[in-house]
């Protein structure tokens, strides 16, 4: 805060402070006939009459603490102005505080938790608990309480991994974060007809409903322009981050206009590093939940078809 602003903050604290102190003692100095006490002053508004009595003794003392504990709060802590109060506490200082204790405390467990490889770390109920009150602060906002994802945000569960669900490769995703861009190809294939060829096509891949005859000449196309990411199959491409186009689970919406969409004008994704956020412990037990989210979806999937 720069000096001419700090002398602002305090005139102004200083002006409220005395101010409200002069507001109370003036009206409380008035001297009440006490054969007047309780009639009306002749002021009314709205029905309510403004009767001659003075202020109650408590709430007199009840202002007059205010200002008193005002007073010793801007003594002690920081707001007034610049000076920092004679305890020198702040709210980042507090936050230091708290988070060195809480290495102290979680360290050793972290530590330990960090030595386990991930798939045997699956496991252990305490690790993946810690792991999804992790997740809970900081995934839970794009991909959901539950991590079930939403439009745009893949669902965690469903063993459907756009950049591979190995255990490494999933703590490289949290650390340094995935970038995916899906270019505009509308001009690339002709306008209007070629995206709708296409749009045909990629429905037939995941065995919707589709137009055939458009599905053919649109398969046409997608060999010739989308196979280079999404494989001529269409099963995408982990190391790419393009996704599989078979298996009816779609990111962005699988309707038809959802991939028309995505067709014409593009789309573009991004998944934050979190290399400064949370500790390589932190995200050796986020990559633990998730995985064993992942694991209970596949084996439901695989109940299911049983």
């Amino acid at each position: 805060m720069s000096n001419g602003w700090s002398v602002y903050v305090i005139v102004l604290i200083v002006i409220n402070v005395l101010g409200c102190g002069w507001l109370l003692f003036a009206n409380r100095s008035v001297q009440i006939d006490p054969r007047e006490k309780g009639q009306s002053t002749g002021h009314d508004f709205d029905g309510i009459e403004e009767l001659n009595n003075p202020l109650p003794a408590w709430w007199t003392w009840l202002f007059i603490g205010t200002i008193l504990f005002s007073a010793g709060y801007l003594v002690l802590y920081p707001g007034f102005g610049s000076f920092e109060g004679v305890l020198g506490w702040s709210s980042a200082n507090q936050h230091e505080g708290e988070v060195e204790d809480a290495k102290t405390r979680f360290g050793p467990l972290f530590e330990r938790y960090a030595a386990v490889a991930i798939p045997e770390l699956v496991r252990e109920p305490q690790a993946v608990a810690m792991g999804s009150r992790i997740f809970a602060n900081n995934c839970a906002a794009c991909h959901g309480s539950d991590a079930r994802g939403n439009r745009g945000y893949p669902d965690l569960t469903d063993g459907d991994w756009i950049h591979g669900g190995a255990p490494d490769t999933v703590v490289q995703t949290i650390t340094h974060g995935r970038n995916g861009v899906m270019p505009a190809l509308a001009p690339v294939l002709g306008g209007e007809a070629g995206v709708e060829d296409v749009v045909q096509y990629t429905l037939s891949l995941s065995g919707r409903d589709h137009d055939a005859a458009a599905a053919g000449r649109g398969g046409v196309q997608f060999a010739a322009i989308c196979s280079a990411c999404h494989q001529a199959s269409g099963v995408g491409n982990t190391a790419i981050g393009a996704p599989n186009l078979t298996d009816d689970v779609w990111l962005h919406g699988g309707r038809p206009e959802d991939i028309r969409r995505a067709l014409e004008v593009g789309l573009a994704n991004q998944m934050p590093a979190h290399q400064t956020i949370l500790t390589p412990e932190q995200i050796h037990l986020v990559a633990t939940y998730v995985l064993s989210l992942s694991a209970q979806g596949e084996a439901t999937e695989a109940m299911e078809v049983e």
